[in-house]
């Protein structure tokens, strides 16, 4: 539906070698948005498109503690409705409060 209430219809085209499933199609595309989400909230709220580690093994670390992070932000229930990047900078704001909570989850 668009602004005005009206019922809209979209086409979209993909090159898959998939077979003609919707279902199975709709299974792929909604995966793979997925994975991109994530990504871009590793990029949002943790800046990682701009890390320039050098060393291979720190910078393989380095992400592990982000989607670690990322999703402990996730389940983390700050009281209130914040972004991911607004719950990260709460935390850090009040560290002991909101960690004893952190560790509880």
């Amino acid at each position: 539906m668009d602004s005005e209430g009206k019922e809209t219809q979209e086409t979209h085209y993909f090159i898959s070698s998939l077979p003609l499933d919707v279902k199975e199609i709709a299974r792929a595309i909604r995966s793979h948005w997925m994975v991109e989400s994530y990504h871009w909230h590793l990029d949002v709220t943790f800046r990682e498109d701009s890390n320039h580690t050098l060393e291979k093994q720190a910078a393989f670390n380095l992400n592990i503690i982000r989607k670690l992070a990322l999703n402990i932000l996730r389940i983390y229930d700050s009281g209130k409705p914040l972004s991911m990047k607004k719950k990260r900078f709460m935390a850090c704001l009040n560290p002991v409060k909101h960690l004893s909570r952190i560790l509880q989850l």
